[in-house]
């Protein structure tokens, strides 16, 4: 298994039991358990969603919350909660920086 410590650009993480309770934490997310509060709410509402409002009729495999300079990164896996957060490395784009926006992808 990769420690979540070895991942490019992880500038921290969370491993949360299903309940929100901290298991593993580490660099700007260590023992955060503001963002581990609002991560399994954020979890807990997508079990509400009707899978058949959904392409394919299936629940979520991943939740990305982008920002300009950063990224949260969640997923289920063996009945934890694996939160992400990434540095975002600026791209050639010629778009605004005004015109960008944050994206919440489920």
């Amino acid at each position: 298994m990769l420690s979540m410590e070895r991942i490019p650009d992880q500038i921290g993480y969370l491993v949360l039991t299903e309940d929100g309770a901290v298991l593993a934490s580490g660099g700007e997310l260590e023992n955060d358990e503001w963002v581990a509060n609002i991560v399994t709410g954020l979890v807990t509402m997508t079990d509400k969603i009707d899978p058949n409002t959904l392409v394919g009729n299936e629940a979520f495999n991943k939740i990305s919350i982008v920002y300009q300079s950063h990224c949260y990164v969640i997923c289920l896996s063996n009945k934890k909660i694996h939160v992400l957060k990434k540095k975002i490395r600026p791209s050639n784009s010629n778009q605004p920086v005004a015109e960008q926006q944050s994206l919440i992808e489920i």
